[in-house]
C-alpha cells in the first residue's frame, strides 16, 4: 500500500487519459505504482548507473572510480573500469539472449510433445510453413510424410542451442557479405546455449579481461539469440498456431468489459494463452458465466503473450508494461494469467487489493502469493479450463462501487507477419524494393520494447514514430509499443493522414497503416529476416539498406540483447537512454563509433524523438545515397 501519496504531477507521468485516471484512482485507494516505487528509489547509486560495480566474487564487492586522485582505481582482483563495464554489460546481455531463446526452446518441447503424441490440445496449424522452414534448412520434404520431416526440423532446432555446430541453421538467410564479416571477427553463432555458457565463463574472475574481446563476444551472444533463439520462438509459433494475416482488433484499458468476465494474459509464451482463450470459448464456461450475470467472457492481452493472441487471434489489448497494474486498478479483472518475462511481483499485491486472482503457469517463472497451476503440453486445455472456471466464478464477487474503466476502445490493425506482407506485395518483394528505390518510402524503422517509468509513458514511443512516418520512414513495431502505436490511431490506414506524402500513398493504394505491427519481442526476428531479404534480394549487405531499429524506453536485458543482435547485424540502433556502460570510455567508445568500423553500425543514445527522427533520417539518406537512390 502506498504510505504517502507521490507528488510527481500524474501529466508527466504518462501521455494517455486512461492510465491517469487509474493513477488517480491508485492515489485515492492508496496503492502504490511502478512510479512511486521508482521515486522512493531515487536517486540511484551513481557506481551501479555507470556500469562500475562488480560483485562477481567474494574479494569483493568492489565499485571503481576513475576521477583523478580516486582510492579505488582497481577490484580487488585488479581489474579497472573498463573490465568490469564490458563484463556487467557482457552478464546482462547473456540474460537477455537466455530469455527469448529459453522462450523458442519451449515451442520446440511443444513440438515434440505433437510429433510423439503426448498432447492432443495442439497441433501443427500450418503445414505449408512448416515445410518451407525445413528447405530453408536443407531437409529434405519431397515425397516424406510430413511427421518425418516434422521430427527432423524439431531435431534442427534443438542442435542450434547445443555445441556441435559451426553455426546456427538460420544464418543461411544472413547475406553473404554478413557471414563473411562474422567469420572474420570471430563472431559467428556457433550455439544458442553455447554463447550464453560462454560469456558466464568469460565473465568469471580471472578469464577475459579484455574489454573490446568481451564485447565481442556480447555480440556473438546477442546474434545467438536473434537468428537462433528467437528466431526459432517465432517461426515454430507459427507452425503450430497459425501464421498471422491480417485482421482488426482494439486496444487500450476500455477493451475491459464491464458486463463481462474478463481474463488478462500477460507474459510472453503463446503456449498458455492460447489454452486460455480457447477455455474461454467453450461452451459450458460461457453459459455458467452468463449464469452468474455476465454476457460472456472477455480474454485480453498485456504486453507480449497479448501481442501473440493480438496477431493470430485478434484479441483485444488491454495495455503495455506501464498499464499492467493499471488494468487491475480498474476493478473489473477476475484472473490474470501469466507465463514468463516482464511481469511485475506487484501485481500479485494490486491484485490482492481487489477480487482479482493471479495464476501462475511456468516453474521457472513463480511469483509469492500467486495461485500456482502447472500447465504443460499433456494438461495445457484441462488446467487452463480450470483457471477460466475460476475467474467466472469469481465474477459474483467483484465489488461494483470499485469498478472504473475509462474511455474508449480504440480500433488498430495487425497481423503483418512477412509472409502476410509478401502476399500483399502480390508474392514478391518487388513491390517494396520499387517504392524504396522511388523514394516513396525512403526507409524503415523497427521501433521495439518496452516502457520504463524515467519516462513519460510511450511519449517517446509514440513521438518518434510519428516523427518517422512524417519523413516516409515506414515503422513496424513489435512488444509494448504495439499498444502505444494502436492508441495514437497510428495501427489503422486511416493513421497514413500522418505520414509523409509518399507513405501515405503507398498506405493508400495497399489499404495498410503507416505502421505495422510486426508481434511480439521475440518476433524481432520476423525484422532481421525481412532486411536479410532485403539486402539478398538486392545484392548488398544489411549494412547497406536504408533502415534502423529503436528501442526507445528500453528497460531489460532482452532490450540490451535485441539492440546488440540488431547493431551486429548491420542495423544502425537508437536507445532513448544508455546501458550501464558509461563507467568505461573503452566501451562507451566501442558501442557509438568503434561498432560502426567493425561491424557497419553503431548504437546512438538520444531522449528526444525528434532529434532522434532526425538521426535516422540522415542516417538513411546517406544509405540511398550511397545505393545511388536520391536522399
Amino acid at each position: 500500500m502506498l504510505k504517502e501519496r507521490t507528488e510527481q504531477n500524474i501529466d508527466d507521468m504518462t501521455i494517455w487519459e486512461d492510465a491517469k485516471q487509474m493513477i488517480a484512482k491508485a492515489r485515492t485507494e492508496g496503492i502504490a505504482t511502478a512510479w512511486d516505487r521508482l521515486k522512493s528509489q531515487t536517486p540511484h547509486c551513481t557506481f551501479c548507473e555507470l556500469g562500475t560495480t562488480c560483485r562477481n566474487c567474494t574479494m569483493g564487492p568492489c565499485r571503481i572510480s576513475s576521477k583523478p586522485g580516486a582510492k579505488m582505481r582497481l577490484g580487488v582482483c585488479g581489474a579497472d573500469e573498463h573490465v568490469i563495464v564490458a563484463r556487467n554489460f557482457g552478464r546482462f546481455v547473456a540474460g537477455g539472449s537466455a530469455g527469448h531463446s529459453d522462450h523458442g526452446r519451449d515451442l520446440i518441447e511443444v513440438l515434440e510433445a505433437i510429433l510423439d503424441g503426448r498432447t492432443t490440445d495442439y497441433a501443427i496449424r500450418d503445414e505449408a510453413k512448416l515445410l518451407r522452414l525445413a528447405g530453408e534448412l536443407g531437409i529434405a520434404t519431397e515425397g516424406r510424410k510430413l511427421e518425418e520431416v516434422a521430427r527432423e526440423l524439431m531435431e534442427c532446432c534443438y542442435a542450434d542451442f547445443g555445441s556441435r555446430k559451426t553455426k546456427l541453421g538460420f544464418l543461411s538467410r544472413v547475406p553473404r557479405k554478413r557471414l563473411e564479416l562474422w567469420n572474420k571477427l570471430g563472431i559467428t553463432p556457433r550455439g544458442v546455449d553455447r554463447e550464453i555458457a560462454e560469456m558466464m565463463h568469460r565473465t568469471h574472475m580471472g578469464c577475459d579481461n579484455d574489454a573490446p574481446n568481451t564485447m565481442l563476444h556480447a555480440a556473438r551472444t546477442a546474434l545467438a539469440d536473434g537468428w537462433g533463439g528467437s528466431m526459432i520462438g517465432t517461426e515454430l509459433s507459427d507452425v503450430i498456431f497459425g501464421t498471422p494475416t491480417p485482421s482488426r482488433s482494439t486496444a487500450n484499458l476500455a477493451t475491459i468489459k464491464q458486463d463481462m468476465v474478463n481474463i488478462l494474459v500477460h507474459g510472453h509464451n503463446p503456449v498458455v494463452s492460447e489454452m486460455i482463450l480457447a477455455a474461454a470459448r467453450t461452451p459450458e464456461l460461457v453459459a455458467r458465466a452468463k449464469e452468474l450475470g455476465a454476457s460472456g467472457i472477455n480474454v485480453a492481452g498485456l504486453c507480449c503473450t497479448g501481442n501473440e493472441l493480438l496477431m493470430r487471434q485478434g484479441i483485444p489489448m488491454a495495455g503495455n508494461h506501464l498499464m499492467t497494474e493499471l488494468a487491475i486498478l480498474t476493478g473489473a479483472v477476475e484472473a490474470i494469467v501469466v507465463d514468463y518475462q516482464c511481469i511485475m511481483p506487484s501485481l500479485v499485491q494490486i491484485s490482492h487489493c481487489y477480487h482479482t486472482r493471479f495464476f501462475d503457469t511456468a516453474q521457472k517463472a513463480r511469483f509469492t502469493g500467486a495461485e500456482h497451476c502447472d500447465i504443460h503440453p499433456h494438461n495445457a486445455l484441462a488446467q487452463a479450463k480450470k483457471i477460466v472456471s475460476a475467474a467466472v466464478e469469481g465474477f459474483a464477487r467483484r465489488d461494483k462501487a470499485r469498478v472504473l474503466i475509462p474511455g474508449e476502445p480504440v480500433d488498430i490493425m495487425t497481423g503483418f507477419s512477412n509472409e502476410a506482407v509478401i502476399q500483399a506485395l502480390g508474392g514478391t518483394l518487388t513491390p517494396l524494393i520499387d517504392a524504396i528505390k522511388a523514394g516513396s518510402i525512403r526507409g524503415a524503422v523497427g521501433i521495439v520494447g518496452c516502457n520504463n517509468p524515467k519516462f513519460q509513458q510511450d511519449s517517446m514511443n509514440v513521438g518518434l514514430a510519428k516523427e518517422l512516418i512524417k519523413k516516409d520512414i515506414l515503422v513496424l513495431v513489435t512488444g509494448c509499443v504495439t499498444t502505444a502505436a494502436g492508441k495514437a490511431g497510428l495501427l489503422v490506414p486511416e493513421g497514413a493522414e500522418m505520414a509523409g506524402p509518399g507513405l501515405k500513398a503507398v498506405c493508400g493504394a495497399l489499404g495498410i497503416p503507416p505502421v505495422l505491427h510486426y508481434g511480439s519481442c521475440v518476433d524481432n526476428s520476423r525484422i532481421l529476416q525481412l532486411c536479410a531479404a532485403l539486402a539478398n534480394e538486392l545484392g548488398v549487405d544489411i549494412s547497406d539498406l536504408p533502415v534502423g531499429a529503436s528501442s526507445p524506453e528500453w528497460y531489460s536485458e532482452k532490450a540490451a540483447a535485441i539492440g546488440l543482435y540488431a547493431v551486429a547485424s548491420g542495423i544502425y540502433t537508437h536507445l532513448g537512454h544508455p546501458p550501464h556502460i558509461l563507467g568505461s570510455s573503452v566501451v562507451t567508445d566501442l558501442a557509438v563509433n568503434g561498432l560502426e568500423d567493425l561491424v557497419g553500425a553503431s548504437f546512438v543514445i538520444e531522449p528526444d524523438p525528434v532529434k532522434a527522427a532526425e538521426l535516422f533520417d540522415a542516417r538513411i539518406s546517406m544509405k540511398r545515397l550511397a545505393l545511388g537512390l536520391s536522399a
